[in-house]
């Protein structure tokens, strides 16, 4: 992390000699060990400043993170039971406890401890949490336990940003500024007063890199238990991280920047410590690989395993799921409702992941589309959301069967059928002309019987290819996912959400994509309209509940999670850019109220955010001024461990930047200490002289560096922190009237009336105006 010291010093540009050394000690140098000599000398600045001083900075550390976790629990506890109605995008995954199975774009921890609260207080996870405004009350809901849970990790989260300060060597006011900027700051109480994963994800961020931070203090004990411990409490609390959101693995990228310089320090041949051989550096590398990357994995794998145990029962999130999936679920419809698919049923065909109906009617595709490309003017072939007949399709076969074999004939996968769309009496085909948004991708379009029974037969055939299907297994409705292949081209039948222009009346193109391995290919037979209802083939056997390796279950859940999640395009009323959080330029309205002019707006302290982002841009300067005076000759400052920090700040609401402002008041703190000329005490010369194993002195250049810096209680106690002081109070001062001024929405109470809800929008914020 950033030196607590801002004293410009220039390099020495001589060693000191060994005569010296023989001088201060009376002895010979070459006999001195470097351990012994630190320890001596370490020894001795202990115990003049405990003499001067005695344990007054232990204690100060103690009194003021009593002080700010107490703080903490009351910012984020008081009136935590306001509104008594569902918050914006507040849900409590109560299916973990109907054990029924629901999907979701986010890893599995966060919910699982939401789960275990409500199974502590004996909920049973009746409610849904549907719409914003719904009555806890009315539908007996103990909305203020799972509250609760987030509000006790927003308020140790605080401590958390304390206890990295004080374990980085900072003073007390610097670890003051970092952790009020947190504790007062209202987007960190919102966020953590409602039932949201956020707060689960920013105290285990901490906890990261606390517990980080104590591993690197023991870089020079490797492999002691203690090390061992904090290495393995890393590991584990980046698991948390990652497996709450996968945002978190920012932090990852934050702890492995962290962990490859260390790692390439270690590597240095003139490292003071002496150099590794490659034997120990792999000692060191396989542990940090097994501490911070395969137990991490292992635990975030754990969560899923725990996921499937819980939800054995059929859910909403069904339908994300492949059919063989969907068959390790008890009461699943698809097991219940699948039957067989023969040659001549009339079927509704639906596209897995966007749900749409394969359709067409009789409107063509115009001559030229925007683009100035042209066009077949063929049948318009789309994907269409609503159940209708003109998604209605007749599976004929290649070639036409005898009168004698028409009925019963089974569509089994590799089959090559024809789609007769019944409505307009014409044929599916597919053909070398481009689609109307993808100048890469075929035109699908219909042709007439006639058409299709001449010279257009070979482009009106399409190969049946099941996934994961054996070689001529049966395909089933519900049950049977496959690829529509077209048999000269090879291109798969695919569509997308963005839908047509206003003459393919918004609906969804349907094309023919070359890339026929892609998972949004897949189609199913919803329904088979043409069976009566007391047909025999829709009478089912009972089944028995099959079983999928847990990898398997586990890699298709994470397909279909990323495939989701990067979906998430559509935009949003509140929705903001990355360039736009560090400035609070806006927020969110989470509640509103309008018989009480009660709302709660999602924002930050915006005095607070603008000083925390004023600060990394100086920052940003003070690094460059270190790496411009490193080039003169001047050491400004030491290692700047916080810049991989930047790597998170990336991440699109404005609560994806709470990890970042985290990182940011920790930055300010550092900032602080910098500013106000807190020097480490000085040990200007070398008190020892390394030698090399061959009994040669090393010569200056590889002498332990003069300077070391220590703990803040032993290397302040020389030194005044009024300044320091005095600086932290005033910003404090200014964040917490700020903070003030926009509790009401925050909290959601008092009401305010119009003059004060136009006092708040200082940066034209889009607050709520009661009626």
């Amino acid at each position: 992390m950033l030196s607590p010291s801002s004293v410009v010093r220039q390099r020495p540009k001589t060693p000191n000699t060994g005569h010296q050394q023989q001088k201060k000690t009376g002895k010979d140098p070459s006999t001195i060990t470097a351990p012994a000599a630190r320890s001596g000398e370490l020894d001795s600045l202990l115990q003049a400043t405990k003499t001067a001083h005695g344990n007054v900075g232990q204690w100060d550390y103690k009194l003021a993170l009593a002080v700010v976790t107490l703080l903490a629990f009351v910012t984020r506890f008081w009136g935590i039971g306001h509104p008594d109605q569902v918050v914006f995008d507040e849900v409590h995954f109560g299916k973990y406890l109907q054990r029924t199975y629901f999907f979701d774009v986010h890893p599995p921890f966060g919910k699982l401890l939401f789960a275990l609260v409500g199974w502590f207080v004996g909920y049973d996870g009746h409610f849904l949490f549907d719409n914003i405004g719904d009555s806890y009350i009315d539908n007996k809901v103990p909305y203020v336990a799972f509250r609760a849970l987030p509000a006790l990790m927003g308020s140790l989260t605080v401590s958390m940003v304390f206890l990295i300060m004080w374990e980085s060597g900072y003073s007390v006011p610097a670890a003051l500024l970092a952790a009020g900027l947190v504790l007062f700051d209202n987007a960190h109480i919102g966020q953590t007063r409602l039932i949201l994963l956020d707060a689960t994800l920013v105290f285990a961020m901490s906890m990261s890199l606390l517990c980080y931070i104590r591993f690197f203090k023991l870089r020079h004990t490797p492999f002691s238990r203690k090390w061992w411990k904090w290495l393995l409490l890393t590991g584990v609390s980046l698991s948390c991280v990652i497996s709450t959101k996968y945002v978190g693995v920012f932090t990852f990228f934050t702890i492995g920047s962290a962990v490859a310089i260390d790692l390439w320090g270690l590597l240095d041949i003139n490292r003071r410590q002496g150099a590794l051989s490659l034997f120990e550096f792999g000692k060191h590398f396989f542990a940090r690989a097994v501490g911070l990357i395969v137990v991490p994995f292992f635990f975030y794998l754990f969560w899923f395993q725990v996921h499937f145990a819980i939800l054995t029962r059929s859910g909403p999130g069904d339908d994300f799921m492949s059919p063989e999936f969907q068959e390790t679920l008890s009461d699943n419809v698809m097991t219940l409702q699948s039957a067989g698919i023969e040659f001549y049923d009339t079927i509704t065909i639906k596209h897995r992941e966007t749900k749409a109906y394969l359709h067409s009617h009789p409107d063509r595709y115009p001559l030229r589309y925007e683009d100035g490309r042209v066009s077949s003017q063929g049948q318009q072939v789309t994907g269409y959301p609503h159940n209708d007949t003109n998604n209605h399709w007749q599976v004929l076969p290649a070639e036409p069967f005898d009168v004698d074999g028409m009925l019963g004939q089974a569509v089994k996968n590799g089959d090559l059928i024809k789609l007769r769309h019944l409505v307009t009496n014409t044929i599916l085909l597919s053909h070398d002309v481009a689609s109307p948004y993808y100048p890469t991708n075929q035109e699908f379009t219909t042709v007439s019987i006639e058409e299709s029974d001449g010279d257009r037969h070979n482009d009106t055939l399409f190969e049946l290819k099941i996934e994961n299907g054996k070689a001529g297994q049966p395909l089933k409705s519900m049950s049977g996912h496959f690829k529509l292949i077209h048999h000269p081209t090879k291109v798969a039948m695919w569509t997308h959400t963005k839908p047509l222009p206003e003459w393919g009346f918004r609906q969804q193109e349907i094309n023919g994509n070359k890339n026929t391995q892609q998972s949004s290919n897949i189609w199913f037979v919803e329904g088979i309209p043409s069976l009566p209802p007391d047909s025999e083939r829709l009478s089912q056997e009972p089944r028995k509940i099959k079983y999928i390796p847990f990898l398997k279950k586990y890699f298709e859940l994470q397909r279909a999670m990323f495939y989701h999640n990067n979906a998430l395009t559509s935009s949003h009323p509140y929705a903001s850019q990355p360039i736009q959080w560090p400035f609070l330029l806006r927020g969110v309205s989470f509640w509103t109220k309008d018989s009480t002019r009660e709302q709660i707006y999602f924002l930050g302290n915006p005095l607070g955010w603008w000083l925390s982002s004023t600060v990394l841009a100086v920052f940003v300067g003070i690094i460059a001024a270190d790496q411009l005076s490193c080039r003169r000759g001047v050491d400004a400052l030491d290692e700047p461990h916080y810049l991989p920090f930047y790597l998170m700040g990336r991440q699109l609401f404005l609560h994806h930047y709470l990890p970042a402002h985290l990182a940011s008041a920790l930055v300010m703190g550092a900032v602080l200490e910098f500013v106000f000329n807190i020097e480490p005490l000085d040990l200007d010369e070398p008190s020892y002289t390394e030698v090399s194993k061959d009994g040669k002195k090393k010569d200056g250049q590889q002498q332990l560096a003069g300077r070391r810096h220590l703990p803040a209680r032993e290397r302040l106690g020389h030194q005044s922190l009024l300044a320091a002081w005095a600086a932290t109070g005033l910003i404090l001062t200014v964040v917490i009237g700020s903070w003030y001024y926009f509790l009401p929405l925050t909290y959601g109470k008092p009401g305010l009336s119009v003059e004060e809800v136009v006092g708040r929008k200082w940066l034209g914020y889009d607050l709520h105006f009661a009626k």
